[in-house]
């Protein structure tokens, strides 16, 4: 009864029928391929080609860029969607692809035609994005980066490292924010400039173990005197905190959708498990304490499944939605972590 709850939230959104026709086509392809590949994949922490390849298989990255940028121009809601399902699949493969839509989103919102015409068919054709903000120094205060952009004539030379890159080691674009060396404030000194894949001086300087998600690739990056086209550069230089403020709106929701895919599959797994199983004569599912823990799981998923389409709206509509998207990332991530918790509880030993 919970996944036709679940699903009626999700068919009262008005997606056309194309953008319908694109979630069934992933649905398929995750239950045929990705979702059976997942357990490998992150045993093994290979990087999830396969999976990717099958994604653009589906013409998926053209879900990210608008219709004017030669893409499907599908609305947010309907990308947010695709984002749960794939990660409902395969948590590793959600965050590979949603990171690429984090790092394009700027680019699409910010960049100059001249840009976006030079760039996003590289993303069009199945290029993989990487956002490059995380430094050591700084974390989530991002005013705190080292980084250092420095102007050269035609070019703009990038000195710094990062951290917890997702995607930093198999991106084809990147987009990277730094301090402008010319301007002393540090907050109107951050800025934001691509990086192609191949630069000389962008290196990838170490690749982390994880506990989980593990086919995705999470590395540090090291820029040592990467020279880049001046023309690569956002905006201005400066315009960095507002181009960064604007891609946490739209990448928390992201990262929510991510963590409904996760709360969404393992919920409806340990379900299935506990009607199945039968403990002192009579299925797991019929005692009490089971049902509590369940509803307490499903008012949550379907509330926060509801909230994610609510958020997607005020994305839409241009609207302000900061704290919508902060309290949808915080519930979202929590839920996750509450079913894949519970669902090693309700599957006792072999859960173990």
């Amino acid at each position: 009864m919970s996944h036709e709850v679940f699903e009626r939230i999700v068919r009262r959104q008005p997606l056309s029928d194309e953008e319908w026709q694109v979630v069934e086509a992933l649905r398929a392809v995750v239950a045929d391929r990705i979702a059976p590949r997942a357990e490998a994949y992150d045993r093994s922490g290979d990087f999830p080609w396969d999976n990717v390849r099958d994604l653009n298989g589906l013409e998926l990255n053209l879900a990210f860029l608008p219709a004017g940028d030669g893409g499907a121009g599908l609305s947010y809601r309907t990308y947010l969607l695709l984002v749960q399902e794939l990660s409902a699949g395969c948590a590793s493969t959600g965050v590979t692809w949603a990171t690429t839509f984090h790092a394009v989103s700027p680019l699409i919102d910010f960049g100059s035609a001249e840009q976006r015409s030079r760039l996003l068919p590289i993303v069009a054709a199945g290029g993989l994005g990487a956002l490059a903000i995380t430094e050591a120094s700084g974390g989530s205060d991002a005013t705190a980066m080292s980084t250092r952009l420095r102007p050269d004539g035609d070019d703009v030379v990038i000195d710094g490292d990062k951290l917890f890159i997702t995607n930093g080691d198999v991106a084809d674009l990147y987009l990277v924010f730094g301090k402008w060396a010319e301007i002393d404030d540090p907050r109107a000194s951050i800025s934001a400039v691509v990086v192609e894949k191949g630069t000389p001086g962008l290196e990838v300087a170490g690749k982390e173990e994880k506990m989980g998600h593990r086919a995705s690739s999470t590395v540090a990056l090291s820029f040592r005197d990467c020279r880049v086209p001046a023309a690569n550069v956002l905006q201005e230089p400066g315009a960095g905190l507002r181009i960064l403020f604007s891609a946490l709106n739209k990448s928390r929701p992201s990262i929510a959708a991510h963590a409904l895919g996760i709360a969404r599959a393992a919920f409806d797994d340990a379900v299935e498990y506990v009607n199945e199983r039968r403990q002192f004569g009579q299925a797991v599912v019929d005692f009490q304490g089971i049902q509590w823990t369940l509803a307490d799981l499903a008012t949550r998923i379907a509330m926060t499944q509801a909230w994610m389409f609510h958020v997607a709206e005020l994305v839409e509509d241009e609207q302000e939605a900061a704290t919508e998207a902060s309290i949808l990332k915080l519930a979202a991530s929590d839920v996750a972590m509450d079913s894949a918790s519970a669902a090693v509880q309700l599957f006792g030993g072999y859960g173990y």
